[in-house]
């Protein structure tokens, strides 16, 4: 499990005073960046490949309220990762100093060619990196079809 630690500032509150969903999703996006850094996905390396990850859809379900000044801790664990590495899935735990878990998010997303603008399978080097990435207890392998697993589809606006 990866872990990351915050310290939540004035500009991650909301009107209510606690940590607001857009910060969550700040920390969830710093945190996977960190990881990728941390298992040989610098920046560097992403970038000289031509490739960058996109987000398909971050299911969040929070349980408890979180204050600025306090420090968060954000896990991740991959839940799942395709054949060619194209597809990958996170859970993240946003946990306080006590231990106690403030909110969960189920993540997907793919890696996309940054030319091509079209989703991709990793270059040979990068998978083989990516299959060692620590895995969740729910880990499975991805398909296309997990990309479509709650059957949202894009509708068109009648005007």
């Amino acid at each position: 499990m990866f872990k990351k630690q915050f310290e939540i500032r004035w500009s991650d509150v909301d009107a209510n005073g606690h940590l607001a969903n857009s910060a969550y999703t700040n920390f969830m996006s710093h945190s996977r960046m960190s990881f990728f850094n941390d298992q040989g996905f610098s920046m560097r390396e992403i970038l000289k490949n031509n490739i960058g990850p996109v987000v398909f859809y971050e299911h969040m379900y929070y349980f408890k309220e979180s204050f600025i000044g306090t420090p968060i801790t954000v896990t991740i664990e991959v839940s799942g990762l395709s054949e060619d590495g194209m597809l990958f899935m996170f859970e993240h735990n946003f946990y306080n100093d006590k231990g106690d878990n403030l909110a969960y998010c189920e993540m997907q997303g793919g890696w996309i060619d940054l030319k091509q603008r079209k989703l991709t399978g990793l270059p040979e080097d990068l998978l083989a990196l990516a299959n060692k990435f620590p895995r969740s207890k729910s880990y499975k392998v991805l398909t296309k079809a997990d990309t479509r697993k709650y059957n949202v589809r894009p509708k068109p606006m009648n005007l």
